[in-house]
């Protein structure tokens, strides 16, 4: 068999697509992404999905581990010659509880449809073997490596070292051997000791039956005569009987036609329940739930909404009042050092104060200096200049005091419309206000931020869980693109629900009614609707038949007497019979405990020699790849009955068993053991496909390269996919074009 195509709705591959080819094929992907997927991907596709496999702790059933992610149904397909044929595989899901149990194989050029092939007989029609063998050898998953005993395994083997009779399996066999042998003797226990206690007991009551049987024969014969008076009285309340009863068929007629017509009409509701999709009552019960849920995240959408906003007034107020501040505009540093800027001296008066000084002692030292005789000639020529020197700098001061004090008053007069005040000791208290005003609108900016993104993230989670409800509720209602609708078709849905409950408890009362009158009837003739009423009163046939009662009650007393006690001994001659009878079957239980052991010796020794024959060639062959797989590093493996494995190093004869191996050479000699199991297993001439899921991940890069060296040897015979998550595989063979390699990713694309 070859794989050419697989195409896969399964899981996480998604309408994904994967090209094969012959020889080795090795596919390149990170965790993740799908590699084990296809493994299953390919055993659901020659085998099926076992859908009454069910959930259990720790472990999910194959049909919901492998449910296509998005939430479509679950199908396949894969291209490949068998037999010299060209065939197309196709496996659909018509009913979920089936997962892909629409099966169809055709020829792939003309599309004729092969109905030999179908899904129960696929795998082994194309492999020749069945799944449990096939996934036991050539089907090889990292978590699954190591060998385990199997029933179906054990049969093929048998199959193939014997005279080709399939169905054996020595572990059945003497396992049934055993449990019959027990049966018949275990110590004290079995068929054979307990017929033994009972033939011994019933030999003592055989004595004591033969001498209380004379004494009941007497009394019995007494009784007779009452007995036959009262069956006669018995026959005539039997009419008085069959006349009610005839009442009671007239009953069960009426009672048949209902139940007839409740279990149409629940037939017709099923029918147009299953043609409408109508969910079963936990979907429907979910999914309003979730409507309601989805009713308290509007709620907390809303409430987040008004928090919003309300945090948007606050730091609306609190911007207000930052920019009503006189110091609208300045940053907190810059309002602390306004206070400081208006507050400059303005004293010049001072500056004008020296400047007289000077100007005063500049005259007296030119007074003095000056010589007498010369003073009223030089004085008279310095005078004019000195005047206006004087009025110029007088002219200066008072120029530069005016000018002082007119911006001393402008100053006061900004400050008072700025501040309101002059007071430097004041501004500085406004600015420590200001600086106030700008930290509450900070904290009220970052309030904001948070309560618009908690209500944003509100709202997503409200739209993504309203999507997700409208999504499923549109596979059975097509028409619900609001909750509204979706929960009135829940509703309507709920109701069609009820309608049915209410048909199937009337179908059952209705059953219930004509299966109690049937119980009345059953087991009784029929009677004719013309039966003639009884000739007496049921009451007088009553009280005659009391009277007859009670003379027989007191003569059946003696005989009950002496017939419980015959009882409990036992007629004598059935005694002897049963006695006789418990005789053959210890003997005959003997001859056959006798042939159970004789069975269970022949089978030891034949399954001994078929071991004898098998085991060797099944060792010698796994010590073959196992030293191909290892470089060398180990010469030859034993292989004992159970499927228990040792090695021997190169160099060194002594056995290694698996507990003194490390994990890598333990996932290499499992490897090679499976190898070998499936050369010698599986049919040659199928060429079955060996797959490998991450089968070398374990492998250091020396033994990896060994084990491609042989992978690429083997696919001379059959095609190989091997699945890793590493690149070196694929680096190993990067120019050789014998070997086909594929990467794949997480996107969701064709390969």
């Amino acid at each position: 068999m070859l794989i050419h195509r697989m195409s896969a709705n399964f899981g996480k591959l998604q309408g994904q697509t994967l090209e094969l080819k012959d020889g080795l094929n090795i596919i390149e992907a990170p965790n993740e992404t799908g590699k084990s997927t296809w493994c299953a991907f390919l055993s659901a596709m020659l085998y099926g999905i076992n859908s009454r496999e069910r959930d259990k702790a720790g472990f999910l059933a194959e049909k919901n581990r492998f449910a296509p992610w998005n939430g479509t149904a679950m199908l396949g397909r894969i291209d490949c010659s068998a037999d010299g044929k060209e065939l197309s595989l196709l496996r659909a899901t018509r009913r979920p509880s089936a997962p892909m149990a629409e099966f169809r194989a055709m020829y792939a050029e003309s599309g004729t449809v092969l109905p030999e092939l179908t899904g129960e007989n696929c795998g082994e029609t194309l492999l020749g073997v069945s799944r449990e063998v096939y996934e036991r050898s050539a089907f090889i998953r990292q978590d699954g490596l190591a060998l385990s005993q199997n029933t179906e395994l054990e049969k093929r083997i048998a199959e193939l070292i014997s005279t080709g009779e399939d169905g054996s399996s020595y572990s059945e066999a003497m396992e049934e051997l055993k449990k019959q042998l027990n049966r018949r003797r275990h110590n004290k226990t079995g068929q054979i000791p307990a017929l033994e206690q009972q033939l011994a007991a019933l030999e003592q009551q055989i004595l004591k039956a033969r001498q209380l049987d004379e004494n009941h024969g007497k009394s019995r014969r007494e009784t007779e005569a009452l007995e036959k008076r009262r069956e006669e009285l018995l026959e005539e309340r039997r009419t008085h009987e069959r006349w009610e009863n005839l009442k009671k068929q007239l009953s069960a007629k009426d009672a048949e036609e209902a139940e007839r017509y409740a279990a149409a009409r629940l037939e017709e509701l099923r029918t147009a329940m299953e043609a409408d999709r109508i969910p079963p009552n936990d979907t429907i019960g979910r999914l309003r739930g979730a409507i309601v849920n989805l009713g308290t995240v509007r709620k907390s959408v809303e409430k987040a909404r008004s928090q919003r906003d309300e945090a948007a007034r606050v730091l609306y107020r609190a911007e207000e009042a930052v920019n009503q501040s006189p110091f609208a505009g300045l940053t907190a540093e810059q309002a602390r050092r306004e206070p400081a800027s208006s507050n400059a001296p303005t004293a010049h008066w001072k500056e004008l104060a020296v400047f007289f000084a000077f100007l005063a002692f500049g005259a007296g030292t030119a007074f003095f200096l000056i010589p007498r005789t010369e003073f009223l000639g030089g004085i008279w020529q310095v005078l004019p200049w000195a005047v206006f020197v004087g009025l110029t700098a007088v002219g200066f001061g008072v120029s530069r005091m005016v000018r002082s004090h007119e911006a001393k008053a402008a100053r006061d007069v900004f400050l008072s419309k700025r501040f309101g005040t002059t007071d430097a000791g004041e501004i500085s208290a406004m600015a420590e206000d200001y600086v106030k005003l700008l930290e509450t609108l900070e904290a009220a900016q970052a309030d904001s931020n948070a309560k618009s993104a908690a209500a944003e993230s509100l709202h997503a989670t409200f739209t993504s869980n309203e999507q997700a409800i409208l999504l499923e509720v549109r596979r059975f209602a097509p028409g619900a693109f609001d909750v509204t609708t979706a929960d009135n078709e829940l509703r309507r849905c709920a109701q069609r629900r009820k309608e049915l409950a209410d048909a199937e408890l009337a179908c059952k009362e209705a059953q219930m009614r004509l299966s109690f009158l049937q119980g009345n009837t059953d087991g009784k003739a029929p009677v004719s609707p013309e039966m003639a009423p009884p000739l007496r009163r049921l009451d007088v046939v009553e009280h005659e038949l009391r009277h007859i009662e009670a003379q027989l009650l007191q003569q059946r007393s003696e005989t009950d007497q002496m017939a419980g006690r015959l009882s409990s001994a036992g007629d004598p001659a059935a005694l002897e019979a049963e006695a006789q009878q418990l005789r053959n079957e210890i003997a005959a239980l003997e001859q056959e405990y006798a042939a159970i052991r004789l069975s269970m010796e022949e089978l030891e020794k034949s399954h001994a020699e078929l071991q004898q024959r098998f085991s060797p060639v099944l060792g010698r062959r796994t010590g073959e790849i196992f030293s191909a797989l290892t470089d060398g590093a180990y010469d030859s493996v034993v292989l004992d009955r159970d499927l228990s494995l040792s090695a021997t190093p190169a160099g060194d004869p002594q056995y290694r068993e698996l507990a003194y191996l490390s994990a890598g050479a333990t996932d290499q000699l499992y490897l090679a053991a499976r190898l070998a199991i499936s050369e010698l297993v599986l049919p040659r001439e199928k060429k079955i496909p060996l797959v490998l899921d991450d089968a070398l991940a374990n492998f250091d890069d020396r033994r990896c390269r060994a084990a491609l060296r042989w992978l690429k040897e083997e696919a001379a015979n059959r095609q190989i996919i091997l699945f890793t998550c590493h690149s070196r595989e694929a680096d190993f063979f990067a120019e050789d074009r014998e070997v086909h390699i594929q990467r794949l990713t997480n996107a969701p694309r064709q390969v």
